[in-house]
Parts: structure tokens; sequence; C-alpha cells
């Protein structure tokens, strides 16, 4: 029977070096102390941020050590907590560090409101007369600029301390599904058993045998069915949480008040739903070429992720995928290769799937600590494409931590998965023009355009899905989770005109932990067509497209997103990068038909 290991099965060099954090729990409980004792010190400043420019850059400067403190504390109960889901200790760790991020949340929560009371005059004047003060400059037009959807101090400290409580679906979503739900045991073609997880159910329905493929699709969405009311209302409640906090805002929907923080226009995500609908005849294309391409008479959602290729993916060790992607990588010039190099031999990266181990995979860290990646390698090419993926985000945090001020070293998820997409695109390339074997070309070109499928397609469907869901709930109506189905099950029909869509596939979407993110996943969308173009623009020019997207990188978040990717080369406020991405999957269809 096949069965995950237990992970003190796993050699250390295979697990990340969480030590390097904290070396014991010990040291991890003195941090937690040190941040408990520096709060009065923070709260004390309050009624007096903005007395004169000194005052200011003290209390920011305070402000910024205890939050640099807060997150490594988080950082480190969080990641032990995923190593294990059902290790009572460090949920607990990771409750308390939640606990505390909160507390300093609202300690400092006095502050925005302070510097929201100063005028433009007032603030530019402290700027200029104040050393150190300008560092901060960006930062403190933004807080201004969000002034009209600020509360009170009073206000924006009981919403802060509310904050594990307008949480609590994620977490109760994230317990369930983790820890909770045991999933079932099925029977492979060779008789082998295999325990259904949510990190290998999609490549179990890779598999070739059909009859196992429908099995595991109807075993794994039945069982998510048992739990269909628990996770509807943990999903309604997000939602509502989502709509509620944007009113006590003053924003007129959840949407707005997502996509104010980074400063992104409504109409990027509506160029995206726009441009990816107008473009549909691709993906039903895809779905036509791969159904000639299993010979089926009809297409059901269990023939969705069968690649169009004669074989199963082959084979791909993670030393092996290593190679490739520090390969790959070396278009971004020899520091960035060797950086990407030197993070993989210094345990970067948590490897392999293990009991009770969290699903899926990130890119982790602080400001203060190296990169961590968390992965559930699955000895394919798909994981390798995970592994350069997140690779970029661990990149982008190191190079964007070493040039700018803790204030900046962090950035908007809407460039952060930009970083992530070159990645992937630069390895297509380097695979494509390296690899002769034809099976495995075949695959990587496979690959690529399932990548655009998913990462394009499908995250924009669910874009417009939690839109739609957010909406029911704006205009005063149930999400109930029929009413989800309903949504859900008519975007899979449209999207995927071609294929049968049966009721199971309507839950989709209570098995995707990002929708309890408001107005997460479009950046998927969006970060994916920017991609294509840098990378193209990177293979093309070669040094100087580098260099203009490494600065793109080490610009953390000094200024808005778009302005970001204006440096890099790409205007993300038309809907051009998508469209150009969606005519490279037109022509990527074209020569896989050629192919096959």
């Amino acid at each position: 029977m096949s069965s995950v290991p237990e992970r003190s099965e796993i050699d250390t060099e295979y697990k990340w070096d969480l030590e390097s954090i904290y070396a014991t729990d010990d040291e991890w409980e003195q941090a937690y102390e040190d941040v408990e004792e520096r709060l009065d010190e923070l709260a004390g400043y309050e009624g007096q941020v903005t007395e004169d420019g000194e005052t200011l850059l003290e209390v920011i400067e305070l402000r910024d050590e205890v939050m640099r403190t807060v997150s490594t504390v988080v950082s480190y109960a969080r990641m032990r907590k995923d190593e294990n889901t059902a290790d009572q200790h460090y949920q607990a760790l990771s409750s308390r560090a939640m606990t505390l991020y909160s507390q300093a949340d609202s300690a400092s929560s006095f502050i925005g409101p302070e510097i929201q009371d100063l005028d433009r005059d007032e603030l530019d004047r402290m700027i200029e007369e104040t050393d150190g003060l300008e560092t901060y400059d960006h930062y403190l037009h933004d807080v201004l600029r969000m002034s009209e959807h600020t509360r009170s101090a009073e206000v924006e400290n009981v919403l802060a301390e509310l904050g594990e409580v307008t949480g609590a679906s994620n977490d109760i979503y994230d317990m369930l599904l983790n820890s909770d739900v045991e999933f079932p045991t099925v029977e492979k073609p060779d008789g082998e058993a295999v325990e259904i997880t949510r990190a290998n159910f999609t490549n179990l329905q890779k598999n070739p045998d059909r009859v196992f493929r429908r099995t595991v699709y109807e075993e794994f969405y039945d069982r998510l069915g048992e739990y269909h009311n628990t996770i509807g209302t943990a999903y309604q409640n997000s939602v509502k949480a989502d709509v509620r906090l944007a009113r006590i805002h003053d924003y007129d929907t959840a949407r707005e008040a997502a996509m104010d923080g980074p400063n992104i226009p409504a109409e990027v995500y509506d160029n995206l739903v726009d441009t990816v609908r107008d473009n549909l005849d691709k993906l039903h294309r895809h779905t036509e070429l791969k159904q000639e391409c299993l010979d089926l008479e009809e297409f059901q959602m269990w023939d969705l992720y069968m690649p169009m290729t004669e074989t199963e993916t082959p084979e791909v060790e993670y030393e092996e995928a290593r190679e490739h992607v520090v390969d790959a990588l070396g278009a971004l010039g020899e520091d960035y290769q060797n950086r990407v190099a030197e993070g993989l031999e210094s345990r970067w990266v948590d490897v392999y799937e293990t009991e009770n181990k969290r699903s899926g995979a990130y890119s982790s860290g602080t400001y203060d600590t190296q990169p961590f990646i968390l992965m559930n390698y699955q000895d394919d090419i798909s994981s390798m494409y995970t592994l350069a993926h997140e690779l970029g985000h661990s990149l982008h945090s190191q190079l964007a931590s070493e040039t700018q001020p803790y204030v900046y070293s962090d950035y908007e998820i809407f460039v952060a998965e930009v970083a992530s997409t070159v990645n992937e695109a630069l390895l297509t390339h380097h695979l494509l023009d390296t690899v002769e074997d034809p099976t495995f070309r075949r695959h990587v070109l496979n690959q690529y355009l399932e990548q655009i499928r998913l990462t394009l397609y499908r995250q924009t469907l669910f874009a417009d899905f939690e839109h739609q869901a957010h909406q029911v709930v704006e205009e005063g109506e149930a999400l109930t989770p029929e009413r989800a189905d309903e949504i859900y099950g008519d975007l899979k029909a449209e999207f995927y005109e071609p294929a049968v869509i049966d009721d199971r596939i309507a839950r989709e979407w209570s098995r995707i932990p990002h929708f309890y993110r408001a107005y997460y996943v479009y950046q998927y969308s969006t970060g994916i067509s920017a991609a294509i173009a840098l990378a193209e623009d990177i293979l093309e020019e070669g040094e100087p497209a580098a260099e203009r997207y490494l600065e793109f990188l080490q610009s953390g978040s000094r200024d808005y997103p778009l302005e970001l990717l204006e440096i890099a080369g790409v205007d993300m406020s038309s809907p051009e990068p998508i469209q150009r991405a969606l005519d490279v999957y037109d022509d990527h269809l074209d020569e896989m038909a050629a192919l096959i």
C-alpha cells in the first residue's frame, strides 16, 4: 500500500532549515516576550505622532522594529505548524503568534489616522526638515491617500483587535481540509492502494487509466460533498466579512476595497475578465484538441488534466529539476543564477509530502531570514515548474530586502506573480532549447499550455466566480452552498463548452483555499500576462531587458505596482499584455497540433 511518509523518514537535506531562524522554541519564546514588552512603548506614542518630524520618524522606526520581529515570530510558528498540521503544540504557537500580530497591529493602529490628520503641505514640510524622514516619503503619502477610507484611531484599533475573528473562516477551512477530512484510499490499475490527498489529487487525475481517473474524481468530490454545508458556511461568512469591512471603510464594494490598497484601478480587473472571455474560443480549441488526442466520444471533467501526450509524464527527480532550473535562470545574469544555486544548497526548500503536511506550495521568510519554500514534490515536470515558480518569489524577496528599507521590502501580490511566472517562462524556453528527447519536449510543451490554461484561464474563472459571489452578498442575498454551486457550474460550462459538465465539478470552488483572500486570484492571471511579455523581452534583448527586470525586483514596494512594472517595461493598465499572452497560447496550440 502506498502511504505518505512520516516527516522523520525524510533526510535533513530535503527539509527546510527553520533552526536558522530560532535554534529552539525557547528562542522563539524569548522573541515573543521581547515584542510584548515593546508594545506598551509603541502605544505610548498615541496622540503624539505628528507633534514634529522627529517624533514622526521615531514612532515609524519603532513600529518597523516591532513588526520586523513579529513577522519572524509569526513566520516561524506558521511554518512549523505547516510541517504537521495535526501537531497541537505548533497549532498553539501559531495561534499565539497570530494573537501577537493582532496585538501589535492594534498597538500601532493609531499611527495611520494621526498621519492622516496632516494636510499634504504639513507633511511635505516635515519630510523636508527632518533628516531620515525622506526614506518614508512614498509610505507617508500613500497613508495620506487612504485618509477618506480610514476610520478614527479608536475604530481602527477595535478592527485590528478583531482581526483573528474576521479571519476565522479561513482558519476553520484550513483545519477542516488539512486535518479533519479524511480522503478515501483507492486502488490503482496495478492493484496498489493509494490515499487521495489534496496534494496528489491533480497528479492522480493524469493517470492514463480513465476508469481510475473517474473513481478518484468521484471519490474526492463526494467526500468534499459530505462537508458541503460546513465549507459553504465558512465561505459565506468570509465573503460577509469582506463586504462588511469594506463598508466600514466607506467603500461601495469589497472589490474596490481590495484593489485600493495597491492602487490598482478596477478597469484592470475588468480588462482581464473581458479579454479572456473574448478569447474562450482558444480554450475551447484546447479542450477539443485534448479530446481528439485521447480519442474520446465525450470529454469529461476527469479528463481535464490529462496531457496531450502518448505517455505519462517523464519522471523528473528533484536533483534533476534543480539542475534544469538553475541553468534556465542564467538568462537573468550570473548573480541571480548563483543566488538560486546557493539557496538550493542552503536548505531553503522543504521538498517532499509528509503525513499531515500542508498541501500545495509557497515561498516564505522575512526581512531578517533567508527565504523558505514549502513544496510537496511529486517527481514530475509540474513539480519542477513549481520549484521554479516559488524560487521566483524567493529571489524577489531576497533582492528587495537587500536593496530596500524594511518599509518597502515587501511587495504586492500583483507584482509577486510576475517574478514567479517569468521563471516558469524561462524554464520552458530553456527546456525546449536544450532537451532533445521528443517525448520530454512534447511534455514540456504540454506543461506550458497547461500553465497558461490554469494560470490565465482558470484563475480568471476563479476571479469571475468570487466577484459574482461577493455581488450576491452585496445585494443582500444569501450565498448558500447551492448558490455558489450554481455560479461556479455556469462558469465552468461557459469556459469548457465542449465538455460535459457534471454536478460534482460545480463544487470545485470548495477546494480552493485562495478564495479566503478576497480578490487575490486575478493577480495570477495578470501576472502571467506581464511575465510572458517580460520573458520574451529578456530572451530577445538580453542584458538590457534583464537589468530592467532586476531593477524591478529590487524595487520592492517603493512605488505602486503599475509604476513598478513600467520600470520592467510592461503596461498593465492596458489589455495588450493579456492579449499577447493569449496569442502566445494560440501559437503553442498550433505547435502542439502539428506535433500530434
